[in-house]
């Protein structure tokens, strides 16, 4: 769900709750359009975020705290100047708008008691942070909006503040049942966006909760729907209101892959169903904290790992075209066989060939049908036989070798694989250093300084730990050095190896400390093996699990890579939201 005016009042009532009463300690302002204020309330000193920024405009409790520029702007000035040291009176959001309004009472330079507002509107590329006084007469903002701007509404010192237009747009928290369908019934569009087109502070998100919640179809026209499906709407939308009005909320995100998909401060029914997940939170700030910092570092992991990923693709690519030429290759020294048989058919034979002939037909002893041997009419019977034999001895060699190179080949590939898999699963630069060093390390990046090929350095990243519900430790590795470090060094043989089948993916390892694991641990390791492999977002992945001392590592193998011969097998969702990850 967009930041829209349902999560406004989800987050109004949480300030209202939390700050009401406390007093403002201290203002910074630590980027061109963000605020953060210190207040000092009754259940401890709490830092309030604000930012007016275009793109991501937000509004929330956290508990980082930022540096102060070391000259202070002159709004962040202004601020302190009328704020500091005063109580928050209340904190409310109007109508169902996507703006928060402080009310702030402190005292002025000849102690008289007044009020001020600080105005915070988010409303995208118009978002805004504006103090006001008690009169809403406009005393500055943090973006000055004049007239060659908007000329709808400035923004400006000694300008009289009020909330834009919303282009007709109703009240929703003020609607009646009859007032609801009547408003309906007038609105152009589908049944979707004749919702959020006719109230304001919806988004279309919530529109299509509302919609599936009803169950209609959203792609109707509202006039056309039946007249319990029209109650059955209104209903839905009313109660919404309802508990908006009253102040209960249900902060929570629902992942899709491990990704944050949604947010939202009531609960997704239309999300509710594979492969989507819903975790509630604790409160709107946390909420809107784990969304958009888990939204971030996948952004920002993904940039970072645009380069990395380039020269894994490109080295999978010449790779694979290598081995489809090796495989070519391959598959042109299989007549080899032939040429032996000429050979030995022509010492057997060959006294009976002509001077000059062009051919030979005999009887091929091996299988006693008749086979023509073409000949060299310049060369002897003998001499073609030699020729003959040495076809087929320089076949047999580049046979033997090139199963050698194939298999080189195919290790190249199956471990860049890895390493692709490897990237997608990383969570910071760490683990992506410890991916890049691999590289590095047999030759797919140029290395900085001289190192031996194939030596094996420490991972500097720790792998995943997590506990089991019945109190295993369940360990996760990152990437091939890890998976390599999980299997050979710190499991014991009694303790069980868990890997998507067929799949580049994790190692999972769980200790038992000499215990029977439970039903629910198999499970738990079995969705860890998935979750953490290529196939993370099929609804379900077949792993396999063996007792580590079965597990055998190939000599010359690359890190990572193990066969075994005895193992089991079992079906996992690749769902870990129920899990706790021990960091």
């Amino acid at each position: 769900m967009a930041f829209d005016g349902i999560t406004t009042a989800g987050i109004a009532a949480e300030l209202q709750e939390t700050l009401a009463g406390g007093v403002i300690s201290r203002i910074i302002q630590p980027e061109r359009d963000e605020l953060m204020l210190t207040v000092r309330s009754k259940g401890g000193q709490k830092l309030l975020l604000m930012s007016a920024n275009a793109s991501l405009p937000l509004i929330y409790l956290t508990d980082v705290k930022k540096e102060a520029p070391m000259t202070a702007p002159n709004f962040c000035m202004l601020l302190r100047k009328h704020l500091q040291g005063g109580q928050i009176t209340e904190i409310v959001q109007p109508s169902l708008e996507r703006i928060i309004m402080i009310g702030i009472m402190h005292r002025d330079e000849l102690g008289d008691l007044c009020r001020k507002k600080l105005i915070i509107e988010l409303m995208g590329k118009y978002s805004n942070i504006i103090l006001t006084d008690d009169g809403d007469r406009i005393l500055d903002s943090i973006k000055r909006v004049p007239s060659s701007v908007s000329s709808v509404r400035e923004v400006l010192p000694g300008r009289n503040y009020f909330i834009p237009e919303t282009t007709g747009k109703r009240n929703p928290l003020a609607a009646s049942g009859e007032d609801f369908i009547n408003g309906m019934e007038q609105a152009p569009g589908d049944v979707v966006h004749a919702l959020y087109g006719t109230y304001t502070g919806l988004s279309p998100s919530a529109a299509e909760e509302f919609v599936y919640e009803a169950g209609i179809d959203g792609r109707c026209l509202f006039r056309d729907l039946k007249e319990d499906e029209k109650e059955a709407l209104a209903d839905v939308f009313l109660s919404r209101m309802a508990e908006i009005r009253s102040g209960h909320f249900y902060p929570n995100i629902v992942s899709c892959g491990g990704e944050p998909k949604e947010f939202g401060v009531f609960p997704y029914r239309m999300y509710a169903h594979d492969p989507y997940s819903a975790k509630a939170v604790g409160s709107a700030s946390r909420m809107l904290i784990e969304y958009y910092g888990a939204r971030e570092r996948s952004t920002r992991i993904r940039q970072k790992s645009a380069d990395l990923r380039h020269i894994v693709t490109t080295a999978l690519e010449r790779t694979n075209r290598k081995f489809a030429i090796q495989e070519k290759q391959l598959q042109s020294t299989e007549k080899r066989d032939r040429y032996r048989i000429y050979g030995e058919m022509l010492n057997t034979y060959g006294y009976s060939a002509p001077e000059g002939a062009k051919e030979l037909v005999c009887t091929n002893y091996y299988t006693s049908e008749p086979i023509t041997v073409p000949l060299d009419p310049e060369l002897s019977a003998s001499e073609n036989a030699q020729r003959y034999f040495a076809r087929y001895n320089k076949l047999k060699r580049t046979e033997e070798a090139l199963k050698g190179q194939i298999e080189e080949t195919a290790g190249d590939r199956d471990q860049l694989t890895a390493c692709l898999t490897a990237i997608d699963l990383a969570e910071n630069e760490t683990d992506l250093s410890d991916i890049r060093r691999e590289l590095s390390d047999f030759g797919f990046i140029q290395k900085k300084g001289p190192s031996r090929k194939g030596v094996r350095r420490e991972a500097k990243s720790a792998p995943y730990l997590y506990r089991s519900s019945d109190g295993f430790l369940i360990y996760v590795g990152k990437n091939n050095y890890q998976n390599e470090e999980l299997s050979f060094r710190i499991a014991d043989g009694s303790d069980w190896w868990f890997h998507a089948k067929g799949a580049p993916g994790s190692h999972v390892i769980v200790k038992t400390g000499g215990r029977e694991l439970t039903d629910r641990t198999y499970e738990e390791a079995g969705a860890l093996a998935a979750f953490y492999s290529s196939k993370r977002k099929a609804p379900k992945v077949e792993v396999d699990y063996t007792l580590r001392r079965n597990l055998r590592k190939k000599n010359g193998g690359k890190p990572g890579f193990v066969i075994y011969h005895t193992n089991y097998s079992l079906m996992a969702v690749p769902d870990i939201s129920s899990l706790t990850r021990i960091e």
